[in-house]
């Protein structure tokens, strides 16, 4: 980095320690390279002139040019405001300040000419500008504007908008402020990236839209550039340390269940991760993949077929779920698919008794046991195998990176380890987020599947999802009742799901109807008790709280209610829907709703109404959340992105991808004169941050 870049920001014309302090606070900025990345939100065209009479039916923002002829000030404390009569030739209008009224007051003269700028409102009947900018119209005109995000403590320091556009000109003015280009000039001319000096300078004083597009272009490439090159050498270097076991062989036990047991053909997309996953167990390296799909499209299957890979190389497998009632439908079903071959299947759960657990104990290290499913339970010391080769972890998020890990520890190199998710991850989240691991997607859906007809209702439509529901049962069919559930506010939740109970039971009562109800209030074993009961048919209602978000399957449930839908977020919403459509039979989604519901919220039920595909809902997810919400508070600071935006950014993080690839295959060591900057820039992010996208 040139050195002028890591200078103190207290040392820049028009800061000082004062103010360096307050820039250090609210905005982390500590030097000039930190500012130089402060990049502009917007920008503004300020070389267009309004008048008062012109404001009705204007849209944005209105540049206007007069007099304030009289300041008026109101309320005490907290709701002090300033209020200044401001004219033209055409009319008057009222500027508002609400907050920081006594130094405004100290900076306005009364009838000096001037220029404001700000976004007209109307408000009862009469229109106002709040917080307009004030300038003198003797200052130089500036055509394009940036606009920079301030606070109300800066504002105070008069570091608004404005302030910190002047001592951002100070710093470009600065004779040693020359930005060296990191990208050599074969590789600006292929990708049409402008050179980095001059896009610096066009995102900060651009003159015109063209030059911020261009700007702003390559400095998002080069962002998401670097991103990607730390990812892939972060995977190259992981790559050359790990061993792993080889799986040289594809044999009987395989072949006999995919050519004689399997009742169905395999889709596209899961033939194509058994040969991702194949091919990694036999490089010598440790498998560590992720496979995400969608509710119903397979994993499960995907992951036999990678256990008995490793049966027939000699190896066991273990797979773990998050909880008991999931894992026992696991080994249900694995041992029903393999009931007519030579594999034993086990089943080890905190419910395991314990002359149970000696003898399974045993048979793990005298290897008797092929496939181990379980729980937490697995995690145990004393869970010893004699030679575990494969590990599938369904649910993935459900488990701390400490807990995964452990399983790595059963073995004396670590098995092949295969992560497993229904939560679909947006494509530029998984090229970000998990771009240093092998990412398989099963993207498609097994034939016949009858996709879930999503229904959205308000309360006055209540009878009638009542009358639905009856109708459901009549046929012998099963439904879910799901109620929010908000750690905030857990009491308030508590009431609405026992009000909702106490509504179901009065109108489905005794003895024809019979109602489940699971929350997270309950001791597991309570919770247990009733998940079997709906899940054995002996109960047709369930009422729960998104604590049967993952691990029930009961292929009769054919409607999913969801009370206080806008509440949930689309990724849950999803998985709630994932609940029913397992069986024959065709299934309903119901989303109940308020009256009034805001924008965000209408988006989200509207995007459940039309489409049932997981990864199109996650791509709608990111763009009204953001990445931060959908990684969680702590894996997302790690993305700590100064002006690409994932949400909007998709096909420059793919570009971007493909470049560092291109790069990292023609000059793999990064020897070569051209690429020395994306060495000394790559050496450095190496150095200084941890390797966080590593999940298993």
């Amino acid at each position: 980095m040139n050195n002028f870049l890591i200078t103190p920001i207290e040392y820049l014309k028009g800061v000082g320690p004062q103010r360096a302090e307050v820039l250090k606070k609210e905005l982390g900025i500590y030097t000039f390279q930190d500012l130089i990345e402060y990049y502009p939100f917007r920008y503004v065209d300020r070389s267009e002139h309004h008048k008062i009479r012109d404001l009705v039916g204007l849209d944005g923002f209105a540049q206007l040019r007069g007099r304030i002829t009289q300041i008026l000030e109101s309320g005490t404390g907290r709701s002090k405001r300033l209020t200044a009569k401001f004219e033209d030739e055409t009319g008057m209008i009222d500027l508002v300040w609400f907050k920081g009224a006594s130094w405004i007051k100290k900076s306005i003269e009364i009838n000096k000419k001037i220029q404001i700028y700000g976004k007209p409102k109307l408000y009862a009947n009469k229109w106002n500008i709040p917080h307009p900018e004030i300038s003198s119209i003797n200052e130089k005109e500036v055509g394009f504007q940036p606009v920079y995000s301030s606070t109300e403590r800066l504002n105070s320091m008069n570091l608004n908008t404005k302030g910190i556009e002047k001592i951002v000109r100070n710093l470009l003015k600065e004779n040693a402020a020359k930005f060296d280009d990191l990208l050599p000039e074969r590789f600006r001319e292929k990708y049409r990236l402008v050179p980095r000096d001059t896009a610096i300078r066009g995102v900060h004083l651009p003159k015109s839209e063209q030059q911020v597009q261009a700007a702003r272009f390559r400095l998002k490439f080069e962002e998401l550039f670097f991103l990607q090159m730390e990812l892939l050498m972060r995977k190259k270097i992981a790559m050359q340390k790990s061993k792993g076991f080889v799986f040289e062989k594809v044999g009987s036990h395989f072949n006999t269940f995919y050519s004689d047991v399997l009742p169905f053909d395999l889709t596209g997309a899961q033939k194509r991760v058994l040969k991702e996953i194949r091919r990694d167990m036999n490089t010598g390296h440790h498998m560590n993949r992720l496979l995400q799909g969608d509710v119903g499209s397979g994993k499960t299957l995907v992951a036999l077929l990678s256990m008995l890979i490793g049966i027939d190389n000699k190896f066991q497998a273990a797979l773990m779920a998050p909880t008991e009632i999931l894992a026992i439908q696991h080994f249900e079903s694995i041992s029903e698919f393999l009931q007519s071959m030579d594999v034993k299947v086990a089943l080890l759960t905190g419910s395991t008794k314990k002359k149970d657990r000696v003898v399974l104990h045993e048979q793990l290290l005298n290897g008797e046991i092929d496939i181990l499913i379980g729980t937490h339970a697995l995690l145990e010391d004393t869970v010893q195998f004699k030679n575990l080769g494969v590990v599938i972890i369904d649910e993935q998020h459900r488990f701390g990176v400490a807990q995964r890990a452990r399983m790595w520890k059963k073995n004396t190199i670590p098995p092949h380890v295969l992560i497993m998710t229904a939560t679909p991850i947006p494509r530029t989240l998984a090229m970000t987020f998990y771009g240093d691991l092998d990412v398989s997607v099963i993207d498609e859906l097994p034939p016949g599947r009858k996709p879930i007809t999503t229904m959205h209702k308000r309360e006055a439509n209540r009878l009638r999802v009542f009358g639905f529901m009856k109708e459901e049962i009549a046929k012998g069919r099963q439904v879910y009742i799901v109620y929010p559930l908000i750690h905030e506010s857990e009491t308030l939740d508590f009431n609405n799901l026992m009000d909702g109970y106490e509504a179901i039971s009065r109108t489905f009562p005794l003895p024809d109807y019979h109602v489940s109800i699971v929350h997270g209030k309950m001791k597991p074993e309570d919770k247990e008790f009733e998940m079997n009961r709906f899940a054995n048919g002996e109960t047709q209602i369930m009422v729960a709280t998104t604590v049967i978000e993952v691990g029930v399957n009961v292929p009769n449930a054919s409607v999913m209610i969801i009370e206080s839908a806008e509440r949930f977020g689309l990724s849950q919403l999803h998985q709630l829907r994932g609940r029913v459509g397992r069986g024959a039979e065709k299934s309903y989604c119901i989303l109940m709703t308020g009256d009034k519901i805001s924008e965000d919220t209408k988006k989200r039920i509207s995007t459940m109404v039309r489409t049932n595909d997981g990864f199109e809902i996650s791509e709608v997810d990111l763009q009204l959340r953001g990445p931060g919400d959908l990684l969680g508070t702590q894996q997302s600071g790690l993305l700590d992105l100064k002006i690409a935006n994932l949400s909007r950014d998709g096909q420059v993080v793919a570009l971007a991808r493909d470049a560092a690839k291109e790069v990292l295959t023609e000059d793999p060591t990064l020897e070569r004169p051209e690429n020395a900057g994306i060495r000394s820039k790559l050496t450095s992010m190496l150095r200084s941050r941890p390797n966080w996208g590593k999940i298993a």
